[in-house]
């Protein structure tokens, strides 16, 4: 792909899931490419295993490192990097602090580095790993449906502000993934999310397709498309479905 064949890009949460797919399919696209993982281990891996530039370290604070790590400019920024963060409306202060450090504010801090640069000489493509939960919400998970919709709030804002200015953005939203965040929604999880859970490769796949249809939206499973739309036209209707979905879930735990 012209777009993104020498291109410069930075991949968070790039350990495993969907950001090592994401990095692997970059780099076989011609990229230059910096991954990040919390975990030194995961991230060395992954780098030695396709040829990539290793940078861990915390999401939040990696990118002026990534950045020097490829030679001063980045192109592409993927704002992967996810927390799950199960729990209920009543989850402890910390959990709820975590969530939006990594899911939100990550991506905050990221846009804040790279902007300026990218606004100067008029493009830059930033790469918003959302979730359904962020455009609909998940039973079982108030903290990551709460953060994933602030993400996409963020990510919508940045289009809409800096589009004419070159910016170019992507919001992907899955639902269920197999990656070690679907097993961590547990019953939850099983009961949503597996039924339709593709693989990580098939996101990077959506999100090439939208990068070369030159999409905000990336929907790796089509039918969110109509999930989203009957939530905005009967809310009440969209909101009586899911409350069914959280009895049975409750329900399946007696």
């Amino acid at each position: 792909m012209s777009t993104v064949q020498g291109a410069n890009v930075v991949v968070t949460g790039a350990g495993g899931g969907i950001g090592a797919a994401l990095a692997r399919r970059f780099v076989a696209e011609g990229a230059r490419v910096a991954v990040n993982d919390i975990d030194p281990g995961r991230t060395k891996a992954i780098a030695d295993e396709i040829g990539a530039l290793a940078v861990p370290g915390d999401a939040s604070a990696v990118v002026e490192e990534a950045r020097d790590a490829l030679g001063g400019t980045v192109d592409i920024y993927c704002a992967n990097a996810g927390l799950a963060s199960p729990g209920d409306g009543f989850a402890g202060e910390d959990v709820w602090a975590a969530a939006w450090d990594v899911n939100v504010m990550a991506h905050v801090r990221a846009a804040r580095t790279l902007l300026p640069h990218w606004l100067e000489r008029g493009s830059g493509r930033f790469v918003s790993t959302v979730s359904a939960a962020g455009l609909l919400t998940m039973i079982g998970a108030a903290p990551y449906s709460v953060t994933k919709h602030g993400a996409l709030a963020f990510a919508e804002w940045l289009s809409l502000t800096y589009r004419h200015r070159g910016l170019k953005v992507h919001a992907i939203c899955p639902q269920g993934v197999r990656t070690d965040m679907l097993t961590a929604a547990g019953s939850a999880g099983e009961l949503v999310l597996a039924p339709s859970a593709i693989e990580p490769e098939d996101v990077a796949d959506a999100l090439f397709a939208g990068i070369e249809a030159d999409r905000f939206l990336i929907l790796p499973h089509p039918e969110v498309a109509g999930f989203h739309q009957a939530r905005a036209a009967e809310p009440d209707r969209w909101l009586a479905g899911m409350n069914h979905l959280q009895q049975k879930w409750e329900e399946a735990g007696e």
